[in-house]
């Protein structure tokens, strides 16, 4: 029997007190959890708060949120649309 293959990290780029950042963590909870419902695979989502390291204060701080997985990134998360087309694009299509 083989394990099941590990799940792969979306990486949120955010900062305290960014309501945009708050609103892009809940648009990517709502399609995550919609994706498991439907089965489809979820990433495991872990958050970086840019203002922690300056190399990635000042290569995010006019772009954030944003979401990384697997070397695709993107800029200012503020769709439904957006956050559901990423995760589409970057996930594998099988469960």
């Amino acid at each position: 029997m083989s394990d099941p293959l590990p799940r792969p990290v979306l990486t949120v780029y955010r900062r305290e007190g960014c309501h945009l950042c708050e609103e892009a963590r809940s648009l990517l909870q709502a399609a995550l959890e919609d994706r498991a419902r439907r089965g489809e695979p979820t990433p495991r989502v872990r958050e970086v708060d840019i203002d922690s390291d300056t190399d990635l204060h000042d290569r995010y701080y006019a772009r954030i949120p944003v979401f990384s997985l697997d070397g695709a990134e993107l800029d200012l998360v503020t769709s439904d649309r957006q956050v559901r087309t990423f995760l589409d694009r970057t996930l594998p299509g099988l469960a």
